[in-house]
């Protein structure tokens, strides 16, 4: 679990919660009419905008990217790669196919058995980008769900604020309504600058940051798979790999790979 996302979420909706009750009380920022127009209004007008299967697929990819998925260790990552260059090496690429169990990585799974299975480098390489290109094309169409969702709850909330007022405007000969009707019009906007602001963003700038990471990560992995493939020198092979890390990281992990 991303415990920085659950952090900030609930940190974030925490404070504006304080505010408003320290303001008025949270009963009044709570407009059914409101909630329906911005709510409602948004998710009609999203689906106008995509399929039912794109909504779905944004929702599991932001759940999935965005709050349960936890970062995985590059460092180990190029550790059991390297390992298996030197297995590779020493008893050749057959001998892989026994540490097969010991991959949790589907993607350096399906790589490293596509090399025991003898497929040439050329195949095993464009498999593994198309592979890719196809991830970064599913995260970026839930990515768009969402960054739409953000365009579209603001202009609901001003829709709702125009309703509103018209209502309000409407009923001018009653001095006492005058107050509570701007109140409950100026809710609308306060409820899609929210929902845009504070959740539909964050989580469609999050998914593009962990698209991002597993893009990194998975060009790593066919770098490595692509060395054992041609039999380089185990000690090459994690030159290249520690390439991918940041320096300071880089440091760490030599440091540690010599004291092991």
């Amino acid at each position: 679990m991303d415990i920085a996302t659950v952090i900030g979420l609930v940190g974030v909706l925490g404070l504006i919660f304080w505010a408003m009750d320290s303001a008025a009380g949270i009963g009044a920022f709570i407009d059914p009419a409101s909630v329906v127009i911005v709510f409602g209004g948004s998710i009609a007008a999203l689906l106008m905008r995509s399929t039912l299967p794109e909504f779905i697929n944004a929702w599991a990819k932001v759940l999935m990217k965005t709050i349960l998925n936890s970062n995985e260790d590059p460092g180990q990552l190029i550790e059991q790669i390297v390992s298996m260059a030197n297995i590779s090496r020493r008893d050749g690429v057959i001998a892989l196919e026994g540490q097969m169990g010991e991959i949790s990585n589907p993607f350096l799974q399906t790589a490293i058995g596509m090399v025991v299975d003898g497929t040439d480098a050329d195949t095993i390489e464009a498999k593994l980008n198309n592979d890719i290109e196809l991830m970064a094309h599913r995260h970026g169409e839930a990515s768009g769900v969402f960054k739409s969702w953000k365009d579209i709850a603001p202009a609901m909330g001003m829709i709702g604020t125009l309703i509103g007022l018209v209502a309000m405007l409407s009923g001018m000969d009653d001095p006492k309504a005058i107050g509570a009707g701007m109140a409950a019009a100026l809710l609308t906007t306060l409820y899609g600058a929210l929902i845009a602001n504070v959740v539909f963003l964050p989580m469609a700038d999050k998914l593009g940051a962990r698209t991002a990471e597993e893009t990194l990560l998975k060009t790593m992995i066919i770098q490595g798979v692509m060395s054992i493939q041609s039999g380089d020198n185990p000690r090459n092979v994690e030159s290249k790999l520690l390439t991918f890390l940041p320096p300071s990281v880089r440091l760490t992990q030599q440091v540690r790979r010599e004291a092991a």
